[in-house]
């Protein structure tokens, strides 16, 4: 925001050329670099814009995809395509070739305004929707260019371009005149060649963080599948004990889906576990009421003798925080320890979670998140145990325990009916080490030349939370 000028005063031209007694209509970017390129003039080729299929055309299974806005994000350099809120299941027979391909940038129009996704691989079965728009620039200055694109610069510049007012604002083609500076000093191909390298890291680690969600996935369902006992799996009914028991009509927990994921776990050969059973102690966050611990101050900005709060709506599904607020208040307030996780219990984020480590120095949750603490400090079962209820809400197991309405809540109470198979040893160490493996390094050592290899070496090595 510092780069918006609001002028004190406006002349009578002014006001005729832009027909508007709004003080947002006269808002302007203002930097002293000169040395700009507008977006239209940097394009290799012309923009595709997406199209439309409609909802009728939406199915729940399919190989191929319809991306919508809301999967450009702020906080991801990368579309999110895993999820069918953002990626779509279409019909084969409405499905458009946009021919998408590594390296081709995504521009939302519509809705959230200027959001922008780069590709990482070829997408050949997903197209895109009306609201987005496929850009592609010239090699050497494309990761350059998207990586203004991704800054509150490049953002602020399309906000003020798009008239107020409406619900869903339209940007039609007003964002090919953006701005995007280069530098002009001496060492320009320096400056170019280090942000390219550092979006490129970006952009890595985020391409890793997804595949090692993957792998951790792909392990728990490999040792449930491969350690099955004799016992079949067959559906029934609820029986009037179950019904008596369970206190609840309302449920999913009846339903074949929930069963059968239920019995996988259950029948596994090694047995598991509840909760409470590994010795897990069980308590809600912090009350941040007035009411409870009186006047607080909340900033973005990190100050070392506040709070750091992670809220349970700031998780990701990855198990990494996507935004970290800083509480300043005098009391003792409950803080987190190492080993301890945070479990978003309510809404429709409900099941994320995120491992704290020895990095983080008092840091607290809010009343929505549930605090899992190991009572003997098993850190490597802690970092299991994370991963295993990312895997649960995964499998909508989460969903089909949670009641109520508004996406629901995890009570208390129904944290025994959550079952953690009982993993040997070494295949939890194998599971955690994708979720916290920290990798050291020497970065006065790094520089342009060598940056690039050793990043890739360390995104190799890091575990999920360090790549984040």
């Amino acid at each position: 925001m510092r780069y918006i000028q609001i002028p004190t005063t406006i002349t009578y031209k002014d006001l005729v050329e832009k027909c508007s007694l709004s003080p947002s209509s006269y808002k302007t970017i203002t930097f002293n670099n000169k040395n700009v390129k507008k977006i239209r003039e940097l394009l290799s080729e012309k923009p595709q814009k997406g199209e439309e299929v409609g909802s009728f055309s939406y199915v729940s299974k399919s190989n191929f995809y319809f991306i919508r806005t809301k999967a450009l994000q702020t906080s991801c350099f990368l579309p999110v395509l895993n999820d069918v809120e953002y990626a779509v299941p279409i019909l084969p027979m409405v499905f458009k070739d946009f021919k998408l391909r590594k390296g081709d940038i995504l521009i939302s129009k519509d809705a959230n305004i200027g959001e922008t996704a780069y590709l990482n691989e070829d997408l050949p079965n997903f197209m895109i929707s009306g609201g987005i728009v496929k850009l592609r620039f010239p090699e050497d200055i494309k990761y350059y260019v998207f990586a203004f694109m991704k800054s509150e610069f490049f953002r602020n510049q399309i906000d003020l371009m798009v008239s107020r007012g409406a619900t869903i604002r339209h940007a039609k083609t007003l964002w090919l005149d953006a701005e995007i500076p280069f530098p002009n000093q001496q060492n320009k191909e320096e400056i170019v060649k280090f942000v390219t390298l550092l979006t490129k890291a970006i952009i890595r680690k985020e391409a890793e963080i997804c595949l090692k969600d993957d792998r951790i996935v792909n392990l728990i369902e490999n040792e449930l599948k491969n350690n099955q006992s004799p016992r079949k799996y067959q559906y029934s009914y609820p029986t009037i004990n179950e019904l008596q028991n369970s206190n609840r009509l309302d449920t999913s927990l009846f339903c074949e889906d929930f069963r059968e994921k239920d019995f996988k776990i259950s029948n596994y050969s090694y047995g598991y576990s509840t909760i409470t059973q590994l010795n897990f102690e069980i308590s809600r966050g912090q009350n941040l009421q007035v009411s409870c611990i009186g006047k607080s101050i909340y900033k973005d900005t990190k100050n070392n003798n506040y709070y750091a709060l992670f809220l349970p709506t700031h998780i990701t599904r990855y198990g990494t925080i996507e935004k970290i607020i800083y509480l300043g208040n005098p009391l003792n307030l409950k803080t987190l320890k190492k080993g301890d996780i945070i479990f978003g219990a309510e809404g429709f984020k409900k099941g994320r979670s995120i491992l704290i480590t020895d990095d983080l120095k008092r840091t607290v949750t809010n009343i929505h998140g549930i605090i899992l603490h190991h009572k003997d400090n098993n850190f490597l079962l802690s970092v299991f145990v994370r991963c295993f209820l990312n895997y649960l809400r995964d499998e909508k197991i989460i969903d089909y325990l949670a009641v109520g309405g508004q996406g629901g809540s995890l009570a208390q109470r129904y944290w025994d009916a959550l079952k953690i198979p009982n993993f040997p040893g070494d295949k939890q160490k194998e599971i955690a080490k994708h979720y916290y493996t920290p990798v050291t390094y020497d970065s006065n050592k790094l520089n342009l030349n060598n940056f690039e290899q050793e990043d890739i070496r360390i995104t190799d090595l890091d575990g999920i939370l360090q790549l984040d």
